[in-house]
């Protein structure tokens, strides 16, 4: 039975913890978090410890840690948890700095622990199943990726204040899936944004509605479009096209039923946020993850990974700041 550390109790940790405690082979020990209170609500529902992040990683009997904290925390932790002699698992991104990220990625390498990014969207069963399908060459060459990803509702200005900015927190799950499909980092990145969703968005400094096209060596093509708000639902769809043919990825709706009638065909709408549309996500996340520390698995998705993505994010928030391409070899 795998013994695992959860530094971080608020919303994404609770989700985290769900899926520990429902694994036949691990058990939460422990949670800590800065605000004590959350820290003890949570453990609490689970039958674990609130002890110190310190605490935590000193402990050996502990096999792992799940990281859920701040995101400028990450790396910090990352470090000391990996010299401490813990595997990991972190929610992305890895950092809000793509330099400090870097220094993790050189800092862990001799660490001889598994670190593990939480793009938990490869792990949806839809999105695995168009990767297999790539991979088994069914459409052919992959040449234009579409990707959809809209919030039903913009996060509170709080939050945005300190997330980085939509390219470092929404988009980045994009990026990571792009590299996913596509096989590779692309060359060039151009991102468009605006904050027409609230206006206290685009005073605190970012944009709620943006668009990003890249384009690959070979002359492939990608193209992301975000919103923080679709009144209809959590809209989460990808298109891709071959040279053999096409595979869509379609929204996961609130149910199957369809009505027709002589006024019309309706249907439901999508689930209504990522809690609903990718628990089963969630979950094979983090099967991976135990499958990594019990059967010695490859690590689904690496350090490298995340700062790959971190990398994209940078080049699109450049791109927009300047108005003009950025190539990626600008930010490596």
């Amino acid at each position: 039975m795998l013994r695992i550390g959860l530094l971080g109790a608020g919303r994404i940790a609770t989700v985290h913890a769900r899926a520990i405690s429902a694994h036949a082979k691990s058990q939460l020990c422990t949670v800590s978090d800065v605000f004590p209170e959350a820290a003890e609500t949570l453990a609490a529902s689970f039958g674990a410890e609130v002890r110190s992040s310190e605490d935590v990683l000193a402990d050996p009997s502990i096999d792992a840690v799940l990281i859920a904290t701040p995101t400028d925390t990450h790396s910090d932790l990352i470090e000391a948890a990996t010299q401490a002699g813990k595997a990991v698992l972190c929610e992305k991104p890895v950092d809000l700095s793509l330099q400090r990220a870097r220094s993790c990625l050189a800092a862990v390498k001799d660490a001889d622990q598994p670190v593990m990014i939480g793009f938990n969207r490869r792990f949806d069963p839809t999105f695995t199943a168009m990767k297999t399908a790539v991979a088994a060459g069914e459409i052919g060459k992959p040449e234009l990726l579409a990707i959809t990803s809209f919030d039903p509702a913009p996060p509170p200005v709080d939050y945005v204040k300190v997330s980085g900015g939509l390219f470092r927190d929404m988009m980045i799950h994009d990026f990571d899936m792009a590299n996913y499909l596509m096989g590779e980092t692309p060359v060039t990145i151009s991102a468009v944004g605006s904050a027409i969703v609230d206006p206290a968005i685009g005073a605190a400094g970012d944009v709620d509605t943006a668009a990003v096209t890249m384009t690959y060596a070979d002359g492939r093509i990608a193209v992301i479009k975000n919103s923080r708000r679709a009144v209809y639902g959590y809209d989460q769809r990808v298109e891709l096209l071959g040279s053999d043919g096409l595979l869509q990825a379609q929204n996961m709706l609130e149910n199957t039923l369809v009505k027709s009638t002589t006024t019309g065909v309706t249907g439901a709408k999508p689930t209504y946020f990522f809690l609903e549309r990718y628990m089963p996500a969630y979950e094979a996340e983090w099967n991976a993850f135990v499958q990594v520390m019990t059967e010695g698995a490859d690590v689904p998705v690496t350090l490298e990974d995340g700062v790959a993505a971190l990398a994209m994010a940078e080049a699109a928030t450049r791109s927009h700041q300047s108005g003009q391409p950025v190539a990626l070899s600008e930010v490596e």
